[in-house]
């Protein structure tokens, strides 16, 4: 009775969450609609500067309490929505999902853009109209009087029409730039509340990133022309105490352009380390961004980068910590899966991913992969597979091959980050298509229904898995669908068919074919399991960094505007430098970040440490070792699962899997 009320109680506490984003949110985009318009210039934002302006916060008030405080309260509000939500799936919402899921089918699949579903297009049509409404108010409210001012200033038309151009397609970048940094937070509440991962988010960024530098690159080139044609070239290394920074705007549109060349994607796929590398210049586009348009006018991408750097922060917190790899197993298909120590508190859901560094090969590198294990049936492990197809996957292939005693590998995890939860018992039949390494987000789902079906009074759906591979050792990526330890669990109930096709090779029969091996390693004592920064209240943490570092922030800006900054401009007589007072509160965004995260993640370090510490003194000592499976090499190739899996695959070779085939269905 008491679960049953308190179940009820987070029921409404949600419900009214998600009320109260839906009507900040509406609120914030009406401004973004009011934003290009006369009325809100030279109505709507005097009337809140004159009242909010003080010599606390000065005019930076009005900006941060128009365009960050609404999109972080937001994020505050999505994170306590997140913690608060079920585990489970909430089956009243099934026909709501239900319409859901059928927007999320496919709209465009061949194209520049990639596959696009519908509520993807129908959000882009909803941008790129936001664009053009801005685009044209701009327009009518700066060409309005064109020829009047061309009069007033002694020059002729079509260099004024150029400088105010120039100005607006500024001001339209900057919309784009204010959504730039959320697809790649990868630990975002908004991200998760909205329900997309931080790896399907990926594109947006890329697309955003591709017309914020088209507009910010014909801003800059706009300028340039009208200062050559108006003999006014000096103004590029005009760095100007108050107002616009001219040369501040040059280095960040200069570190952005090189960004963006390197980021197309004949680039990024061929020399990907000279993509990475030069993404780094984000740091140099940001900060001189800020002191080119002074900290008042960067406070619609403030909220944005504001959430990136405390999910980079946090990131980096975890990434301190080295990981315990207790073993790995080698594939003759030039493959290996690493198995590592996993906290059984932490759990994530299929198909989602790692980010894995190996600093003995690149201390810089952090690539991502696919969690191939089941937080429920492997509950003390964690697994991915890298295949050898690049140089970073190559020099780790052959450090974990080179020997069967490999004494220990140094590594550091990031994550996992995925959807909340799958409810893949609602269908009556899953069908999965991959294409060689592209098999293992469909290995964690099996394992995962493995468990489930095992495990709950539910009829497990039929599975049909049709992979392709290019030669016949690739098929044992097949042997992954089972853990390194094995399972006692019953496979059959899964109805599982497997059609594997081996495009490039006919079969061929092999006596001395190469089997899998076990490689065992020797963690430190120092490293860890791999767990969640803030355990199993990640998200509870998230909202009161945000909201905390956040108040840390206005404190500091209230005290240093109060304190110093108004005195100097009153006994001067002026106004205090913009760029001077931007970096300040760049300064102050930062140590409120850090130490507000610095803090929480302390604190849950300690907490951690105690009940590890209780958890051992209550446990009694283990006849045998708990991974005793693991590094007792590998396990029974003739087990019951391992038949039944050979009894459910039909290899095919020398042909490709016809999709328009009836018999799959």
């Amino acid at each position: 009775m008491e679960d049953a009320c308190c179940e009820g109680m987070k029921r409404v506490m949600r419900l009214a969450m998600k009320v109260l984003i839906m009507a900040v949110f509406l609120g914030y985009i009406l401004i973004l609609i009011m934003m290009p318009t006369n009325t809100f210039y030279l109505r709507w934002m005097p009337n809140i500067r004159s009242k909010t302006r003080s010599t606390y916060f000065g005019q930076e008030g009005a900006s941060l309490l128009i365009y960050a405080f609404p999109i972080l309260f937001i994020a505050t509000l999505g994170a306590f929505y997140s913690h608060l939500r079920k585990r489970g799936v909430d089956r009243s919402d099934s026909r709501v999902r239900s319409c859901y899921d059928s927007w999320k089918m496919p709209a465009l699949v061949k194209g520049p853009l990639g596959i696009v579903s519908w509520i993807e297009l129908a959000f882009l049509a909803m941008f790129l109209a936001l664009l053009v409404w801005s685009f044209s108010s701009y327009v009518h409210a700066m060409f309005a009087n064109v020829t009047q001012e061309a009069i007033q200033v002694r020059e002729r038309v079509w260099e004024v029409k150029l400088d105010s151009a120039a100005l607006l397609l500024g001001l339209v970048g900057n919309i784009c730039l204010a959504f730039l940094f959320f697809p790649v937070t990868r630990g975002s509440s908004v991200l998760q509340f909205i329900g997309v991962t931080s790896e399907a988010s990926v594109k947006y960024h890329i697309w955003l990133g591709h017309v914020t530098m088209a507009l910010f690159t014909a801003h800059g080139l706009c300028y340039v022309i009208f200062w050559a044609n108006t003999h006014q070239i000096s103004e590029m290394v005009k760095w100007d105490e108050v107002g616009v920074s001219n040369m501040a705007g040059e280095i960040s549109l200069l570190a952005g352009v090189v960004m963006w060349a390197t980021a197309f994607q004949g680039i990024r796929r061929k020399i990907f380390e000279l993509f990475f590398y030069t993404h780094y210049l984000y740091i140099i586009f940001v900060m001189f961004f800020v002191l080119h348009v002074g900290f008042s006018t960067a406070c619609i991408m403030l909220p944005g980068f504001y959430l990136f750097l405390i999910d980079r922060y946090l990131r980096f917190l975890q990434s301190q910590r080295k990981i315990q790899l207790v073993c790995a197993r080698v594939l003759p298909c030039q493959a290996v899966e690493l198995n590592f120590s996993k906290s059984p508190g932490l759990s994530y859901a299929p198909t989602s991913t790692v980010f894995v560094n190996v600093p003995s090969i690149s201390k810089l590198q952090w690539h991502p992969f696919t969690i191939t294990s089941s937080s429920n049936l492997d509950r003390d492990q964690l697994s991915v597979v890298v295949k050898s197809e690049g140089r970073w996957t190559e020099m780790l292939y052959e450090i974990v091959s080179s020997s069967s005693n490999v004494e220990r590998l140094e590594i550091s995890l990031e994550g996992p980050y995925g959807t909340p939860s799958t409810d893949l018992l609602r269908h009556d039949m899953l069908v999965m298509i991959s294409g060689g390494s592209g098999i293992t987000p469909f290995i964690s789902i099996i394992r995962e229904l493995l468990f489930t079906a095992n495990a709950v009074s539910h009829k497990a759906p039929q599975i049909l898995l049709i992979c392709a591979f290019k030669k016949e050792l690739d098929l044992a990526m097949l042997e992954l669908l089972l853990p390194v330890s094995g399972t006692n669990l019953d496979i059959s109930c899964l109805h599982l068919q497997i059609e594997a096709y081996v495009t490039r090779e006919k079969e061929t029969v092999k006596d001395d074919q190469e089997l899998i091996r076990t490689v065992r390693l020797k963690p430190s004592i120092n490293d860890v399991p791999v767990s969640a920064v803030f355990g199993s209240g990640s998200w509870l943490w998230l909202g009161l960094i945000i909201s905390s570092s956040f108040a840390i922030f206005l404190v500091l800006v209230g005290i240093i505007t109060r304190y110093y900054i108004y005195p100097t401009e009153r006994d001067s007589n002026g106004m205090y430098s913009f760029p001077s007072r931007a970096a300040l509160y760049m300064v102050f965004a930062c140590v409120s970040i850090a130490a507000s995260a610095t803090g929480a993640f302390l604190w849950n370090k300690k907490q951690s440490l105690r009940e590890s510490v209780q958890i051992q003194d209550t446990k009694t000592p283990p006849t045998a070792s708990p991974i005793a499976g693991v590094y007792g090499g590998d396990w029974e190739l003739e087990s019951l699962p391992h038949q039944t899996l050979i009894q459910s695959t039909n290899a095919h070779y020398g042909k490709r899997p016809d999709l328009k085939s009836e018999h799959f269905f």
